[in-house]
This record gives C-alpha cells, structure tokens and sequence, in this order.
C-alpha cells in the first residue's frame, strides 16, 4: 500500500497547463503518475468561477489544511 502524498505546487501547475490546454483527467493523472480520483478531487475542490487556477489551488488546499489541524 502506498503512503499518500499531497500534491504540490509544481504538481497542481502541470495540472492547470493540462487542464487549460484541453486534456482529460485520465491523461493528465496517467502523466503525473497519480490515480484519476486524485486528479478529480483537486479539480473539483479548487475550480471556481474563472477555472481551476493552480495558485488559488494551493492557497485553498493550504487553508484546508490549517483549519483541519485547528479543530
């Protein structure tokens, strides 16, 4: 069993490049090495309005992540 990772910053601008330029999940978590869930739990997560947009990404991942050791 594999231990699970976060992604990171690099790893949600390859998905915004992917994304933007049309790829499916599939795809893009086949060249990052992921699983597609993975891929579309990010995207589903952090799209708002104007996209997925990977720096909002990162800042709403890191928000959940501080609220999640608060409580």
């Amino acid at each position: 069993m594999q231990k699970y990772t976060q992604l990171t910053y690099e790893q949600r601008y390859h998905i915004y490049l992917l994304n933007k330029q049309g790829y499916n999940q599939t795809f893009i978590a086949k060249s990052m090495g992921r699983n597609k869930s993975t891929i579309s739990r990010e995207l589903s997560r952090n799209t708002g309005k104007r996209g997925y947009r990977h720096k909002q990404a990162n800042r709403l991942a890191g928000e959940r992540h501080q609220k999640k050791n608060k409580a």
